[in-house]
């Protein structure tokens, strides 16, 4: 490789770590769980996305065991070689039902499913008005699709509706309104009941990516179009945050979408299936959410009272339902040092910033989830509250 490559990418090094924007990956030596170790010490987890403590679970852990015995260990294919097995679709119409959709498709992450749907279904004739704050594989997944693109402002239905009677004086054939459903910085939900009233003004479909609600969020732990209940077209989601924390994703919605996409979409065509082990979970996974209405509520208790301990700390924060809460800070080197002192007193965080999140808008984002204690919630808060005076962020 040439000398001047490699100063390039040296110096680019450089300038990140001067800005203080340098990511560091800290080495877990135990389970993921309200408590993990990290090399020797034990320390309260307050970052994952592990939102109904299922990362664990000691069924979910019995389900992938079991499974390899009889199923191998891996596929070594892609799906229409010969990398299906009869779990896989058992797999995918469990998802479907539990959605509520006719069928769904297994690809290897959610990146992945959005990085793959637009381009089989839309063409140059067509529209895609996206949220401004969605996830980069939504906006990865737009730029590999030749339709007409449109951005509106986050979340804001007034810019929505602009974007609509845009794309369709301009003659759009299709239009699709994408979003995610929870914004994962801020833990804000989209505003689904307004999305799906324009859409139907507009003859406009609705994807929407459910990664941060699907487990947990709506009645029935279907996401975000459960907690509104609404109905939108298409659904993509993740195996690997509520569902078990492991790996996969998915796309939900129409029969006949979900066939092309099985003839199309090109990460589900070039990538192998997923192992036989991470299905057998996915599929105890979903038995446990549908039976899970206890952990569903200490989840949102755990978030209600941890919400309530960083206000009256005096945090910023954002306002919010969701288990995502932010506690704003402004400067990168800030939340990297609050969360280096966090660490010190036995608490895991990670600090936010640029490019995460927009310039002077770094924060901490906290996370919640079922499998923590009260105790370790008040020790947390304890700690929060000496650092946070220690730095004069309180």
């Amino acid at each position: 490789m040439s000398d001047s490559f490699l100063t390039h990418i040296s110096q680019t090094l450089r300038e990140i770590e001067a800005e203080g924007l340098m990511k560091r990956e800290r080495m877990i030596t135990s389970p993921q769980g309200g408590e993990i170790q990290v090399g020797e010490r034990d320390v309260i987890n307050l970052c994952a996305n592990n939102y109904l403590g299922l990362a664990d679970n000691p069924a979910l852990i019995r389900a992938a065991q079991d499974a390899m015995e009889p199923r191998g260990f891996g596929m070594a294919s892609v799906r229409f070689i010969c990398g299906t097995q009869d779990i896989h679709r058992e797999l995918e119409q469990k998802l479907a039902k539990f959605l509520n959709k006719d069928d769904a498709i297994l690809f290897a992450a959610c990146f992945d499913a959005n990085g793959g749907l637009f381009e089989p279904l839309l063409g140059p004739e067509d529209a895609i008005i996206s949220d401004s704050l969605n996830h980069a594989s939504i906006i990865d997944g737009v730029r590999l699709c030749k339709a007409k693109r449109y951005r509106y402002m986050n979340n804001d239905m007034a810019d929505l509706e602009a974007m609509l009677k845009h794309a369709r004086e301009e003659g759009a054939r299709h239009i699709m309104v994408a979003t995610d459903g929870v914004f994962s910085m801020d833990g804000y939900l989209a505003n689904l009941p307004e999305i799906t009233r324009l859409a139907k003004d507009y003859d406009a479909l609705v994807m929407v990516d459910d990664c941060h609600a699907t487990g947990f969020m709506g009645p029935n732990g279907a996401g975000t179009p459960d907690h509104f209940g609404v109905d939108v077209d298409i659904l993509t989601g993740t195996l690997g945050k509520a569902l078990g924390g492991a790996i996969g994703g998915y796309i939900a919605g129409p029969q006949p979408v979900i066939d092309l996409l099985r003839q199309r979409a090109r990460p589900y065509l070039f990538s192998n299936s997923l192992p036989p082990s991470i299905v057998a979970a996915g599929i105890e996974a979903i038995r446990l959410v549908e039976e899970g209405a206890k952990d569903r509520a200490r989840l949102f208790e755990n978030a209600r009272h941890w919400r309530e301990g960083l206000e009256a700390l005096g945090f910023d924060i954002l306002p919010g339902e969701h288990p995502i809460i932010p506690v704003m800070l402004g400067e990168a080197q800030l939340a990297q040092d609050m969360a280096a002192r966090l660490f010190d007193e036995g608490v895991y965080v990670s600090g936010f910033f640029f490019p995460v999140v927009p310039r002077g808008q770094a924060r901490i984002r906290t996370q919640m989830n079922a499998a923590l204690t009260r105790d370790e919630l008040d020790r947390a808060l304890a700690a929060f509250g000496k650092v946070g005076k220690e730095l004069g962020v309180i």
